[in-house]
């Protein structure tokens, strides 16, 4: 199996952190620690994986049966584990976003590039069956060039509750755009294999979450009291960027808002179009032609349902491991773009004003060369 010898460490033991451990298990990986400030959270980890379990990362990245550490903590605190497991010699898997701020991200990347081991970025979406019979059409060139995506990631009602970190700005770096709308964008940038990025406008509102008569008809964020604990994060985001050559991305995403939820992604290509819900199995194009008559064609493409992204993106981190070879998807450098883009997306809603991505790119350098 494609993970045998590989010893894995998780920091971080909630629903993701276990969702990775049965992962790597299943691909042949040993799952040999974890780390969580929970005890129960320890305790249950060590029993069901035979594992040594840590209270903090710092034992575990200087555990000499970890070859690999996989991150799911709140985002804060993904530099200092990250950085610390690389400059130990271990490979990393940091679930997204790369991290809170801009800069935290920066200092991950280039602790990265002076490491031995390698540092991959969980956008496990890219993974995802529909996602994968998209690449195999665009990649025959049924789609013709891609003009423009529409990307959604909008709950009607899913704010998590207030109180957990994902709300807490000092935690969390940013709500709905930093949690699901990164998904969408970073499969729209993937899609389009990451192209230079002229500029970005944006606009995040913080609308539900200090609403005392909330309505939260599926209980998504328990105990809700919006007076009682910090809610200063965006509940939705709106945003347009612009690429160089042309190619043009739309992006809603949201916790909660008034319209139907959607996790619809649409690409329009010249030659036909595709769409499909973000981490689904199916695929739908859309073309037109005249033989016989003018006439529309849809085709549906029905997916391998037992195919997910997180499987598909577990086996990439450990099968790069083995190979000993550097990543060629879920690379620190893409996961970069994401940030810096979403950091463009609060800049222009901050000054209300479109953000050029060169003013970006500038700043990044001078916070390299300083460093």
């Amino acid at each position: 199996m494609i993970g045998t010898g590989i010893g894995v460490g998780i920091v971080g033991l909630g629903g993701m952190g276990n969702l990775h451990a049965r992962s790597v298990s299943e691909l042949g990986a040993e799952v040999v620690a974890g780390a969580d400030l929970v005890e129960q959270q320890r305790r249950r980890f060590a029993t069901e994986y035979g594992a040594t379990t840590y209270e903090t990362h710092e034992g575990l990245v200087v555990d000499d049966a970890v070859d690999a550490v996989i991150v799911t903590t709140p985002n804060r605190f993904h530099e200092p584990i990250a950085v610390d497991a690389l400059e130990a010699g271990c490979h990393v898997l940091v679930e997204k976003p790369l991290a809170h701020t801009l800069e935290s991200a920066e200092r991950i990347a280039r602790t990265a590039a002076a490491a031995d081991g390698i540092c991959m970025v969980g956008f496990h979406n890219r993974h995802a069956a529909s996602m994968a019979l998209f690449d195999e059409q665009h990649a025959r060139g049924r789609f013709g060039d891609l003009t423009h995506i529409e990307a959604n990631y909008v709950r009607r009602r899913g704010v998590p509750g207030p109180g957990s970190w994902f709300t807490d700005p000092e935690l969390a770096g940013g709500g709905s755009l930093l949690d699901i709308g990164v998904h969408a964008l970073d499969l729209a940038l993937y899609t389009l294999d990451f192209p230079e990025i002229s500029e970005v406008s944006g606009v995040t509102r913080t609308t539900f979450g200090t609403d005392e008569e909330y309505a939260d008809p599926d209980g998504f964020g328990e105990n809700w009291d919006a007076e009682s604990e910090t809610y200063e994060v965006d509940d939705s985001v709106s945003a347009f960027i612009r690429c160089a050559n042309g190619e043009t991305i739309s992006l809603e995403a949201a916790w909660a808002t008034n319209r139907e939820e959607s996790m619809a992604f649409r690409v329009r290509g010249t030659e036909a179009g595709a769409q499909f819900d973000i981490g689904d199995t199916n695929l739908d194009i859309l073309e037109a032609g005249t033989a016989g008559c003018d006439h529309y064609a849809n085709v549906a493409l029905t997916g391998d349902s037992s195919l997910t992204g997180y499987d598909v993106q577990d086996e990439q981190f450990l099968a790069t491991i083995a190979a000993e070879t550097t990543p060629e998807t879920n690379t620190i450098e893409e996961a970069l773009i994401v940030q810096r883009v979403i950091d463009a997306i609060y800049r222009s809603s901050e000054t209300g004003r479109a953000t050029q991505l060169a003013e970006v790119d500038l700043e990044a350098e001078h916070r390299a060369r300083i460093n």
